[in-house]
């Protein structure tokens, strides 16, 4: 099998699940990750045309944008729906767009990866949406890719004689995805989750892959330019714009960037923490970072408090015990935590020393990855659907309606 490009995947191990014996022979099966090879000439041709609407099957990323929602499949498309009355979300329509794990909007258009490409579609029209610009090559470290060649992965149920079959194959990581904050008049940014690898800020597009920042100039929304990537080091994660900064996470720490020369962003100073996954959401005097352990993670379950006032100089103030923290988002003095397979969690952050003195709620039955405080709900995404919240109390959150998937897969 051809070798990977290292910095854009990582290791699975392959399971045995079941396995079938006689006197004679035994075979055993496993679920794997096998590889799947296409021609990017191929993708590129496709003519992408919205479709009408179609059920959630698996849902990936969750976006805002005025009174919209988008919701990201992995690798097949992103649904749109009305979202005006989040009690009753409307599902209008889905863009089929290969190789798709993320979005973003600036200023009606929308961003979207193919595989290695980034799309531009005018959205300005809901009912009528266009591919108005591909940029091509830009997202090559996501995916093996020689001579318009890309590899990605299947997951595929294989059956062998060979109990100690150890047919190892390398998995892409395909949690690169879009995030972006409310931003001044002179823009419209839509607004993502914290599990984010791209962010819209100061009218550039920042994308993070795990090791490289690459800088695209969008002043005019219509037509990204690439201007230049910046070295991160190894493990980069996620992305969080915060005025004219940038918080990096890693799987073994939190880099914080000054963009205040958009095009040209400035390594500050690097908080370092145990391995493990690291979503951050930030304020005006700290950063507020979620650490698990997981299977490609390893690591702790902790949140940590990490006082920014000097930004240079980042310093933990206090570490609190998790479940298994995913995304998290703020609101105001109150933070929201994913916590995986056991719930969602809300807490009165005002007092930093005694997060966990303030809990607020802990919705057990509520599985979560990733939120979203809106301007309307709390958007939740996790394995069995996208739920919205009325959380104008955040001391008890109001279950305003849930989008159920078809086929609810196992946490992740």
């Amino acid at each position: 099998m051809k070798s990977l490009y290292s910095s854009a995947i990582f290791l699975l191990s392959v399971f045995v699940f079941s396995s079938c014996h006689d006197e004679m022979n035994s075979s055993y099966t496993y679920r794997t990750m096998m590889p799947v090879y296409y021609e990017m000439s191929d993708i590129r041709a496709r003519v992408i045309t919205t479709e009408p609407a179609q059920p959630l099957d698996n849902p990936g990323k969750i976006y805002i944008y005025q009174d919209y929602l988008f919701i990201n499949e992995p690798t097949k498309g992103i649904h749109i729906l009305n979202n005006e009355n989040p009690a009753n979300p409307i599902n209008l329509s889905f863009i089929p767009i290969a190789g798709n794990v993320d979005l973003a909007v600036n200023g009606n258009i929308l961003y979207a990866d193919n595989y290695v490409d980034l799309l531009a579609f005018d959205i300005s029209n809901i009912a009528n949406i266009k591919l108005i610009k591909r940029i091509e090559d830009v997202f090559t470290h996501m995916y093996y890719h020689q001579t318009g060649e890309i590899i990605t992965f299947k997951d595929t149920v294989l059956t062998s004689e060979n109990p100690n079959w150890g047919g190892e194959f390398w998995l892409m990581n395909s949690s690169m995805s879009f995030s972006a904050n409310y931003s001044a008049a002179s823009q419209s940014y839509g607004t993502g989750g914290s599990m984010a690898r791209f962010t819209l800020s100061n009218e550039h597009l920042y994308a993070v892959d795990q090791s490289t920042l690459r800088v695209f100039d969008v002043k005019t929304a219509s037509n990204p330019t690439f201007v230049k990537p910046i070295d991160l080091g190894w493990g980069i994660e996620t992305i969080f714009p915060f005025q004219d900064k940038l918080f990096i996470g890693s799987n073994v720490g939190m880099h914080i960037y000054d963009a205040s020369t958009p095009n040209s962003p400035t390594r500050m100073a690097v908080y370092e923490h145990v391995q493990a996954c690291d979503p951050v959401v930030v304020n005006e005097d700290y950063a507020f970072v979620t650490l698990r352990n997981g299977t490609a993670c390893n690591g702790v379950d902790e949140l940590h408090v990490i006082d920014i006032n000097d930004l240079y100089n980042p310093t933990l103030k206090k570490s609190y015990p998790m479940l298994n923290p995913h995304g998290l988002g703020l609101a105001g003095n109150f933070l929201y935590i994913a916590e995986g397979a056991h719930g969602l969690k809300s807490f009165n952050a005002t007092d930093v020393m005694n997060i966990d003195q303030n809990q607020l709620e802990f919705l057990t039955d509520q599985k979560s990855v990733d939120l979203i405080p809106g301007p309307k709900s709390l958007i939740v995404i996790g394995p069995d659907g996208v739920c919205q919240f009325d959380y104008s109390n955040p001391a008890k959150l109001k279950k305003l309606s849930c989008i159920q998937v078809t086929n609810p897969t196992q946490f992740y």
